[in-house]
């Protein structure tokens, strides 16, 4: 039996993995002065301030699916002494979770975020990993070369979490992508699908990179894709 071209069964996989994964959150028992909320994962507690002041400092769920994803893969997906960055790392969910799991984590956003980001950081990985994160601003097709060198920046993974929304940086999220992206280069990228625009990127990026669907959560309207850049395509 079939519900608009997904099988009951389908469904209820989804069902069933969606509460799996939000059960991770949990919020204090008691409200203190400062508001915080707690996440289980890679076997710890981990709690995120957040801040109301801009859209990055708001950890939205798309971050929760890609944690996920990563503490139950963590045989296929090993990061130990993995050199990662992640773009638009907001209240830095994943670059904690990341680096529990024993990355060297470089964790970027916009100018605005980076305070209450390194504070989350600091706060949930300090005598708790094997590699001290590090911070830094990046925005999107901004000094890329300057910056972040392909002589030497490179990485075994690119993690983002939802960073594909209604705002008019697409191209230079494109470009960011491209330019961090060696053959080797692995992308996991978590979506949170909204708009037309945001989901014609993903037809843009698939002439690029070679797309493989992770998970599919219609429940909470997200796909985490793994991907690699094409071979034979211009740097």
């Amino acid at each position: 039996m079939e519900q608009n071209g997904t099988s009951v069964e389908e469904a209820s996989a989804d069902v069933e993995l969606a509460a799996e994964i939000m059960k991770r959150h949990f919020r204090p028992s008691l409200i203190k002065i400062q508001a915080w909320e707690g996440y289980i994962f890679a076997d710890m507690e981990i709690k995120i301030s957040e801040s109301t002041d801009c859209y990055g400092a708001v950890l939205w769920p798309s971050a929760m699916v890609l944690c996920h994803f990563l503490d139950t893969h963590r045989d296929e997906y090993n990061l130990m002494d993995k050199n990662i960055i992640e773009l638009g790392a907001g209240t830095g969910l994943v670059t904690i979770v990341t680096s529990l799991l024993g990355a060297k984590v470089t964790s970027t956003d916009l100018p605005d975020v980076l305070g209450n980001l390194r504070h989350n950081i600091l706060h949930n990985t300090r005598g708790r990993c094997r590699h001290e994160p590090h911070v830094t601003e990046l925005s999107w097709g901004q000094q890329l070369e300057e910056r972040f060198p392909r002589a030497s920046a490179q990485y075994d993974y690119i993690m983002a979490a939802d960073v594909v929304y209604s705002h008019p940086y697409l191209d230079e999220l494109m470009e960011t992508f491209m330019h961090l992206c060696s053959d080797n280069t692995v992308i996991l990228w978590a979506m949170r699908f909204r708009l037309d625009p945001e989901n014609s990127f993903v037809d843009r990026f698939e002439k690029l990179f070679h797309l493989q669907e992770l998970y599919d959560l219609p429940s909470l309207s997200i796909k985490l894709y793994s991907a690699r850049k094409r071979h034979g395509d211009a740097a």
